[in-house]
């Protein structure tokens, strides 16, 4: 088992910044077009609370994954597929939090209108969220150890000596 699910990782902020950069601009990509085509609003408006949006999310998910990785730490459990699911609820109902009022402002709905468009969204970003985050460190794994591996001169001179 690879160091990723069984200790937290340790991550620099920059990687935490790409991180959310990746997430939040594929979010962004695939979420404008299809809430503009299914509120009939310009892809210009919704692609603007989807911006804003996605500024919230990018923040939080800082600041919820290091308190994640803080958390494994403390506490010493793995990444199976139980705290991946965990995770990504966790994730994704803070989010409301912050959403839903936005979404009613910017939209000129109502809380409970905005409440169940959250809902449809989050229907899209929990397995859009376990995935991404379950890809991420798997590649993440593989860059580590491609990194930590000694380059094929070197180890092909160590073979020889």
């Amino acid at each position: 088992m690879s160091p990723t699910h069984t200790n937290a990782p340790a991550r620099s902020l920059k990687e935490r910044v790409v991180h959310a950069l990746a997430f939040e601009g594929l979010a962004i990509a695939l979420s404008a077009p299809a809430l503009a085509w299914l509120l009939g609003k310009s892809l210009l408006h919704t692609g603007a609370l989807t911006l804003a949006v996605s500024t919230l999310a990018m923040l939080w998910n800082m600041a919820f994954n290091a308190a994640f990785d803080r958390a494994q730490q403390r506490f010493g459990f793995t990444r199976g597929a139980r705290v991946r699911i965990v995770h990504a609820l966790l994730f994704e109902l803070g989010l409301i939090v912050a959403t839903v009022p936005l979404a009613a402002w910017w939209l000129s709905i109502g809380l409970v209108q905005a409440f169940v468009l959250d809902i449809g969204l989050l229907l899209f970003f929990l397995p859009y969220t376990l995935g991404f985050n379950w890809a991420y460190d798997v590649l993440r794994d593989r860059w580590l150890a491609r990194d930590a591996a000694p380059p094929l001169e070197a180890a092909e001179a160590g073979g020889r000596m």
